[in-house]
């Protein structure tokens, strides 16, 4: 069997179903081919299930790149606003978090649910279930042969995003696809990823359970939330966010107290000074964290009787508490993967490659990626509606 399309879409995800949806309301004839056997299989367990569907300052700012412009136009042309007005005009309620986050007050169901709907004003066709057997190029466009059939149309779309999550059915079949046709690819690797510790850090893993809102920096990136001392390592939104900025042999400093000024353990000498410095820390962190600073510290006693000079070298031990990670958890744990697809092969205005006339990336598959807290579906979005429109 051959069917013939205007546009063929690679993966049935966030970027791939609004696409989809974007170019079948513009009257083109969409066929959307997803391996797993239903739709959205990520958005699903995204933000415990309520779906962090995008975040109300999402900002080229917010994303790593190999081209830290590229995002730029297509989040100027497709906001956070936009897509809000897209959830309300149907009837999901939601709620915002910290930090910009919103979610379904409901279900993320109800976010793949509209995608469909979307999908289904544009009459487009999904098919799931499908493994790609083969895909070409020739005179007459793209074909794609799959166990259904073999399907052809003058545009292809890649938007089966990276390997995070390989339990979901990820795989690295956008990068394959990419170098088929001659694009280049920027290194994948884990991003928004807990780091595992080894050596001296180790001793750490004695806290796992344990969580505290702290300052987690590497190079020129910081980040103030939660970290979360795990059996392996760290964890927790402060990590997981440096985590996209780390490379392997590089130093991650943690800032356990960023909430207390300048010279506060000098002060406290003043205001508590019957107080160690473990039952002084213990006021601001939990117990059995506070011990085990307090224990590799090693100033024992009372605050009164510890000289100046040695509470302002603590203080500044605990602002800049350095860790040597090892590694991470890999793309098993990873929410997404940084590096993909190369921007430098595509257009910014239309998500277009260059080179290869009809060929299109977006979301997860290029060398775009967010920040946590719902800059990654934004991408998904904004990509998404760029090719969408453009096909």
């Amino acid at each position: 069997m051959s069917e013939n399309f205007d546009a063929i879409v690679l993966g049935a995800g966030a970027a791939g179903l609004f696409c989809a949806a974007q170019a079948g309301q513009r009257g083109r004839r969409v066929l959307v081919i997803e391996r797993a056997g239903e739709v959205g299989r990520k958005i699903l367990i995204s933000g415990g299930g309520r779906c962090n569907f995008t975040n109300i300052g999402a900002g080229p700012g917010n994303y790593l790149s190999a081209n830290p412009h590229f995002a730029k136009s297509a989040l100027a042309r497709y906001t956070p606003r936009d897509f809000l007005e897209l959830v309300e005009s149907h009837g999901i309620a939601w709620h915002e978090k910290t930090l910009g986050q919103l979610f379904c007050d409901g279900s993320a169901r109800q976010v793949v649910d509209m995608l469909l709907a979307e999908c289904g004003k544009g009459d487009v066709a999904i098919r799931c279930g499908q493994d790609i057997a083969a895909v070409s190029h020739g005179d007459a466009g793209f074909s794609v042969t799959t166990q259904g059939g073999t399907y052809t149309a003058p545009a292809l779309v890649i938007a089966t995003g990276g390997p995070s999550i390989p339990k979901m059915g990820a795989t690295g079949f956008a990068y394959d696809l990419a170098r088929q046709f001659g694009l280049k690819v920027v290194e994948p690797r884990p991003a928004l990823v807990p780091l595992t510790l080894g050596g001296e850090d180790v001793l750490f893993r004695e806290l796992s359970g344990v969580a505290a809102p702290v300052e987690a920096r590497c190079g020129k990136a910081a980040f103030r939330e939660a970290a979360l001392f795990t059996h392996r390592g760290l964890s927790g939104p402060a990590i997981l966010q440096i985590s996209s900025y780390w490379r392997r042999g590089e130093w991650v400093e943690i800032d356990f107290l960023p909430a207390l000024p300048s010279r506060w353990l000098v002060g406290a000498k003043r205001s508590h000074p019957r107080k160690s410095l473990r039952a002084l820390l213990a006021d601001h962190l939990p117990e059995r964290l506070a011990t085990v600073l307090a224990e590799r510290i090693a100033l024992p006693g009372e605050l009164a009787n510890l000289p100046d000079k040695a509470l302002q070298a603590a203080e500044d031990r605990l602002a800049r508490w350095p860790f040597h990670p090892n590694g991470s958890e890999g793309f098993a744990k990873a929410e997404v993967t940084a590096g993909g697809i190369s921007t430098a092969e595509l257009s910014s205005q239309t998500m277009a490659a260059k080179r290869v006339p009809g060929l299109y990336a977006v979301g997860e598959a290029v060398d775009v990626t967010g920040w946590l807290g719902g800059y990654n579906f934004q991408w998904a979005w904004a990509s998404g509606h760029a090719a969408g429109q453009a096909i």
